[in-house]
């Protein structure tokens, strides 16, 4: 994998909390909120903006709801999503070996 092909990683999944997320979910039919920030160890704010990003992006679909009259949110990874998430860890993959080569 060449210089060019490294910079062409996703720079929405890229981000270290929005990664996290994305494994996250990769796993689960779905994960609230607070599930989120406690695996992430982020704050409220932050895990809300990267939430926002990974949403805007179509990689993930957020349900806000009220479950005994308390705000509830949900996230779950689309087709999208899941399918970036591969193709991601393919293309790092790739990196890892032309790295090991280079030993």
């Amino acid at each position: 994998m060449e210089h060019d092909q490294i910079i062409q990683l996703n720079p929405v999944i890229h981000a270290p909390v929005r990664l996290a997320v994305l494994s996250v979910l990769m796993t689960v039919e779905e994960a609230g909120f607070k599930y989120l920030k406690k695996v992430t160890q982020t704050t409220d704010g932050n895990l809300s903006t990267h939430l926002s990003k990974l949403e805007t992006g179509g990689f993930i679909k957020i349900i806000k709801q009220f479950k005994a009259k308390k705000p509830q949110t949900t996230c779950s990874i689309t087709d999208k999503g899941r399918k970036a998430f591969i193709q991601y860890i393919e293309q790092m993959e790739q990196i890892i070996e032309k790295q090991k080569k280079n030993l």
